[in-house]
């Protein structure tokens, strides 16, 4: 019965605690971004973001190989515009990221 209430008190805890609606908000926004993105590149990023204190701190775009469509300066400002829209608020940094593969290089 003791182990019940440990478990059951912090859950009811949680559930009403800001930090877990603005995970479940971030994951929302984060997948949006993705979505989005893939749409106007036709490549699927992954995003990860960071709040502190209810801000936006940071989110990274990483994508999963070198993008070379567009001009970087152009992916970085359609990356900038996506993410400033879906978040609702724009960041303290963002992160733009390609991942290389065990490949020769590009």
């Amino acid at each position: 019965m003791f182990r019940a209430v440990v478990v059951i008190v912090p859950a009811f805890a949680l559930s009403g605690c800001d930090a877990f609606g603005a995970l479940k908000d971030g994951m929302q926004h984060a997948r949006a971004v993705e979505g989005d993105l893939e749409q106007s590149t036709g490549v699927r990023p992954q995003v990860g973001f960071n709040w502190r204190n209810g801000r936006l701190a940071s989110v990274t775009v990483m994508f999963p190989g070198l993008y070379q469509t567009k001009p970087l300066g152009d992916l970085a400002g359609l990356v900038r515009e996506t993410v400033t829209r879906e978040f609702k608020q724009a960041p303290n940094a963002i992160v733009l990221s390609f991942a290389l593969g065990k490949g020769p290089s590009a």
